[in-house]
């Protein structure tokens, strides 16, 4: 993406590209604590069981937020592996 032709984004393309050691121990720690048993798959499967939107138990703000915390580093690593396995020469 290249807005008006003067390169804006290629700086942090290349910081995504290149730092996917630091997302991967991001998204060991991060991603997947508390450890037993890991929130973000608890956080998952409430998404995919189709209660987080209607019902009784449906997710708050703060589970949202929570989702967001817990998944952006595994997001962010997806992105920099296909980054790092699909790159132009």
């Amino acid at each position: 993406m290249d807005w008006f032709g003067i390169g804006l984004f290629n700086p942090m393309k290349q910081q995504i590209k290149n730092n996917w050691k630091f997302f991967l121990l991001a998204s060991v720690t991060l991603g997947l604590a508390p450890f037993n048993p890991p929130h973000i798959i608890g956080k998952i499967q409430w998404l995919l069981g189709g209660n987080a939107f209607t019902g009784q138990n449906a997710m708050q703000t703060q589970d949202w937020l929570d989702v967001f915390l817990h998944g952006s580093p595994w997001i962010l690593l997806l992105i920099s592996m296909a980054m790092n396995l699909f790159k132009k020469n």
